[in-house]
Parts: structure tokens; C-alpha cells; sequence
């Protein structure tokens, strides 16, 4: 019965699982008022990575980084939030064929930004407009990291369409799982290339490796 010590691969990722649900409703219930939504994905990614790397209690982690990131990622979630209503407004409403290219191009730019932006966020210190200039060019300078990021959500909103219309029951699970699921899967994807710049700040500026500010692409040092 050794896969049963806590030590063990199944054990180490059963208990991530259920912490990933726990992050997910946390997200859930902090995202109600809606417009704290940047506020609490910033704070699943700060409370995903300490929890694979062992740090803390999710829950005291959660509610401390949704604390600390309230300001600055309420207001990167204006930008992309009102973005996304423009862009699905688009594609529902405006169905107008010389739009298509412009509406493909500006839904890839905000999908590049959105699948940088809160990990930056709750990793780096740094302003709000220059924590989504540097999502984009992390993005676009990691460009096969970000498709799997993309790879992953488009998986999950394929499972969730697919359960919808042909097995409804299985939607309360995909939903328990949800976006917290795919942030513990994106953390080690994303700190690939943030421990470099962690480093290098961390050396440089004296600072502890947890949290800088973005010193490495435009001058990011770690938050912690």
C-alpha cells in the first residue's frame, strides 16, 4: 500500500487536486461581484504556486493575495474584461464578413494577454499598464508555452460544450473542477520562464525569491 503514503505520487496529486478545487471555489465566490474577478485569478495563481511548492495554507495564501492584488488587478481586469464584452459583442452582433480578420486578430492578442496577465500579476510587482505590455511579450516571445496554455482551456471548454449537450450531468463536476484545475496545470508552464527573471532580481536587488518586481523583460521585481 505504498501509492497510500503521503509521500507518494498519488497522494502528492490527490491532494493537489482537492487544492485546486478549493482554489477554484474560492475563485468562484470572490468572482460574484464580478468586477473583483482579475482580483481572484491573480490570487488562484499566487495560491496555486505556493501550494506545489509547498508554502502555506491555500486558504490564508488566497485571501491574502486577493488582498494585496485588489487594486491593480481590478483594474487590468477593466481593460480585459470590457475587451472580452466588445469581442463577444462583435461576434454575436456584428456579423459583418471584412470584420473577420480584424475580430480573429484581436481575439488571438486578447487570448496571448489573458493567459499571461495574472500570473504576472500575482508574481511581479509592477504597474498595472506595464504588467499587461509585458504579458504580451512574454507571450509572444514564449509563443509554444502559450499555445499550451491556449491547448489546455480550449480542452476544457471543449469538455464542458461536449457535457452540455451530451451528458448535462457531468457539468457540476467540469464546474467543481474549473479554472482552478487549469491553473495548477498553467503554473508549471508559466514559472518555466518566470524563475529566470525571479533569479535575476532576486541576485541583483537583494530581494527574497518569492515575489519581485518585473525587472527582467521591463524591470519586473518578484512580489514575495
Amino acid at each position: 500500500m505504498q501509492f497510500l503514503s503521503p509521500d507518494s505520487g498519488f497522494m502528492r496529486g490527490l491532494s493537489d487536486a482537492i487544492d485546486a478545487i478549493w482554489i477554484n471555489i474560492l475563485m468562484l465566490v470572490c468572482s460574484i461581484p464580478l468586477f473583483t474577478i482579475g482580483a481572484a485569478l491573480s490570487a488562484g495563481f499566487d495560491a496555486a504556486r505556493r501550494d506545489l511548492d509547498g508554502v502555506g495554507h491555500v486558504t490564508a495564501n488566497y485571501l491574502r493575495a486577493f488582498k494585496d492584488n485588489f487594486v491593480k488587478a481590478t483594474l487590468i481586469w477593466l481593460v480585459f474584461g470590457s475587451t472580452l464584452a466588445a469581442l463577444v459583442y462583435a461576434w454575436v452582433v456584428l456579423q459583418i464578413t471584412p470584420l473577420l480578420i480584424v475580430k480573429f486578430a484581436l481575439t488571438i492578442i486578447w487570448a496571448i494577454g489573458f493567459e499571461w496577465v495574472w500570473a504576472l500579476q500575482a508574481r511581479f510587482e509592477n504597474d498595472p499598464g506595464h504588467t499587461m505590455l509585458n504579458a504580451w511579450i512574454f507571450g509572444l516571445s514564449n509563443i509554444g508555452r502559450t499555445l499550451a496554455l491556449v491547448g489546455m482551456d480550449l480542452v476544457y471548454l471543449a469538455l464542458v460544450a461536449a457535457s452540455w449537450v451530451y451528458m448535462p450531468q457531468g457539468l457540476f463536476l467540469l464546474i467543481v473542477l474549473g479554472y482552478g484545475t487549469l491553473i495548477m496545470l498553467h503554473t508549471p508552464v508559466l514559472e518555466g520562464v518566470f524563475v529566470r527573471y525571479v533569479g535575476k532580481a532576486t541576485a541583483s536587488e537583494g530581494l527574497d525569491p518569492s515575489r519581485e518586481t518585473n525587472a527582467g523583460v521591463d524591470g519586473i521585481p518578484d512580489r514575495d
